[in-house]
């Protein structure tokens, strides 16, 4: 993303979430980036990784602000959605999946309720309603437009019309069953040993209704569309092999293929008919 111009200017904006597990009255800090188009455009709602959507100062971080950039000057608004510190957390990470108090269905909640929120817009083109999500937020993906969910009866209508996931966990979705009507593309690592590739490979291979779209990038570990350094974090419990970490980091030539399949999708997610 090194000649991409910077996103327009965020508004701060706050969103009620459908999640009612620790009472009445969540609401959600999310941020607001408008495209430069005049008439009602696709949105996207941005869902971060483990780690929140803060850089170390605590504005956004690159991925945030760059993806959304991104979405702008292809005339679609943004919506980044901070599901962490409304709860009081701000990383995710270095706790074990099964005992975190943030969870996928808490997650998928905060998801459904930006797409509402999305839909009162009159900016909006509410026929096309798009999800977006890395790693963690990348399972919200799959959680979010999994027409197996229990509630689903209740919130089917939220369903977005096309989806993106970034190397994503599947395998809690895989074990329900995966259903959906929305458009779904996974760009998985195959080197990813922390959320393995193979997984969402079966989950896509097994999923019932639209076809799931899935590209991979060999020697790619997760994260691999930033521009860090490939480095072992051995404060994450869980992973291919819990107690020994995980490797994260960028693959130049992974983010450029993914960045290239990614605005193929966009573009003919927003050329689709109604």
């Amino acid at each position: 993303m090194a000649a991409m111009a910077q996103a327009r200017a965020q508004e701060l904006v706050h969103i009620p979430s459908f999640d009612l597990s620790r009472g009445p009255g969540l609401v959600l800090k999310a941020f607001w980036f408008r495209a430069p188009v005049q008439a009602p455009a696709p949105a996207v709602v941005l869902l971060h990784d483990c780690s929140g959507p803060y850089g170390r100062l605590g504005a956004l971080n690159t991925r945030m602000r760059e993806y959304a950039a991104l979405l702008n000057e292809v005339g679609m608004h943004a919506l980044v959605v901070d599901s962490l510190t409304p709860r009081g957390e701000k990383t995710i990470c270095t706790q074990r999946v099964r005992a975190r108090l943030i969870t996928q269905a808490n997650r998928r909640l905060d998801a459904l309720s930006a797409l509402d929120w999305l839909s009162q817009r009159t900016d909006v083109d509410t026929a096309r309603l798009g999800l977006m999500g890395w790693s963690n937020g990348g399972s919200t993906v799959l959680a979010a437009t999994n027409l197996r969910h229990p509630d689903m009866g209740r919130t089917a209508e939220l369903m977005p019309a096309f989806a993106v996931a970034f190397y994503p966990g599947c395998e809690s979705e895989r074990r329900r069953g995966y259903e959906t009507r929305t458009r779904l593309l996974m760009l998985l690592g195959d080197a990813d040993d922390w959320t393995p590739a193979s997984a969402c490979k079966q989950l896509a291979a097994d999923a019932q209704g639209q076809p799931v779209e899935v590209e991979s990038y060999p020697k790619a570990y997760h994260d691999f569309d930033s521009r860090s350094v490939v480095r072992l974090r051995t404060d994450v419990p869980d992973g291919v092999h819990p107690g020994n970490g995980v490797h994260v980091g960028g693959n130049p030539e992974a983010r450029t293929q993914s960045r290239k399949r990614l605005l193929r999708f966009l573009a003919d997610a927003a050329s689709a008919p109604h």
